[in-house]
């Protein structure tokens, strides 16, 4: 059940709300916070050309306090152009202040900031007073309701768009329930085995992709994969039941998590994700080859381990040439392959394929 209530408040108070650490956003929340110069001027553009402005949506918590759910973007615009938008770091420290560009419709707002100052002309008193009395409307999800609808409502809110990647929406819920939790989780994705088998590029780093790798291994050896389940939806719902979980084994996983890549890194390093072509390792990283190799490795570790370094090592990199020979991996690791088929049909053949 979700318990709500809504209105509408003038930017000058959720400014006040912010200022006074009644509206909260979380630091790692706010490291989301990537709209262009551009885009940041043409929002303040719309509170002067009084454009009406989508609601936000905050969470009420037990203390009456509001934690930000939806409009990161808008809000953090606001305050860093007003000077009060808080580190992403945590520390206290406040952000630059921001300046504007010239915009079609008001080409005087060029290197324009809040106030004047160390040689830049401020927008001016009319304009400021302006924007603080421009309205947004306020979702609240108040603490009467659903324990897991805050974390449905900002996954629903934030997911689809181009700001935020999956992942991204994962670890702020994460956050939101547990975080300690998301913590051991971006360790585990910067374990030195793990990041070279996975081979991350980049954008990947970027975009989460070893915090989400790191997840689907923990999933896949703590939640059951429902058949036919959107596999985002499943490692939403992973995430959310491991988080929450007070008695959730940490310790005993991240040891499994450890060995298991340590393994595969001593055997296969920077290739233990990628094609056999029946000569060599090649290609890029592949999801199905991870799901099956790591999980199915975890799943024999000890039986591995006592084959000695030397056997281990071999045994792991055969394994690995002969998936591309097994009927069951061909027909459901190629491309167009859906998610959900893909481990429907390959997680339940990962455990006797790495049994030694």
């Amino acid at each position: 059940m979700i318990a709500s209530d809504g209105y509408e408040m003038s930017v000058g108070e959720i400014i006040n709300l912010y200022r006074d650490n009644e509206l909260i956003i979380h630091p790692a929340y706010q490291r989301l916070f990537r709209w262009s110069s551009s885009k940041k001027t043409r929002f303040i553009e719309s509170l002067l050309l009084g454009i009406p402005i989508p609601p936000i949506f905050v969470f009420q918590t037990e203390k009456g306090l509001w934690e930000l759910i939806d409009g990161l973007q808008r809000l953090s615009t606001i305050f860093e152009f007003v000077g009060i938008l808080k580190s992403r770091d945590g520390d206290g420290t406040k952000v630059e202040p921001a300046t504007l560009e010239g915009t079609k419709f008001l080409p005087d707002l060029n290197d324009k900031a809040w106030k004047a100052g160390h040689g830049t002309e401020g927008i001016g008193n009319s304009a400021q007073l302006y924007i603080k009395r421009s309205r947004i409307r306020v979702e609240i999800l108040k603490k009467e309701s659903d324990p897991s609808a805050k974390y449905e409502l900002f996954q629903r809110l934030n997911t689809g768009g181009a700001v935020l990647t999956e992942q991204e929406v994962r670890n702020c819920t994460a956050l939101m329930i547990n975080p300690k939790f998301h913590e051991w989780l971006v360790g585990l994705s910067q374990h030195p085995a793990f990041a070279k088998t996975t081979a991350q590029t980049e954008e990947a780093l970027r975009k989460q992709t070893g915090v989400e790798l790191a997840l689907r291994f923990l999933a896949f050896r703590n939640v059951p994969y429902t058949s036919g389940l959107d596999v985002h939806e499943y490692l939403d719902e992973a995430l959310i039941k491991m988080a929450g979980d007070s008695n959730f084994p940490s310790k005993t996983e991240e040891k499994v998590f450890q060995r298991t890549f340590n393994l595969l890194e001593a055997a296969l390093g920077s290739d233990a994700f990628k094609r056999w072509d029946g000569k060599e390792f090649t290609g890029k990283f592949l999801m199905s080859l991870f799901e099956v190799t790591a999980t199915g490795t975890s799943q024999n570790l000890n039986a591995i381990e006592k084959l000695g370094s030397n056997k281990t090592e071999k045994f792991i990199t055969q394994r690995s040439k002969d998936l591309w020979s097994n009927p069951i991996f061909d027909k459901n690791s190629g491309a167009g392959i859906r998610g959900t088929t893909r481990l429907t049909n390959l997680l339940p053949m990962a455990k006797d394929f790495f049994k030694p």
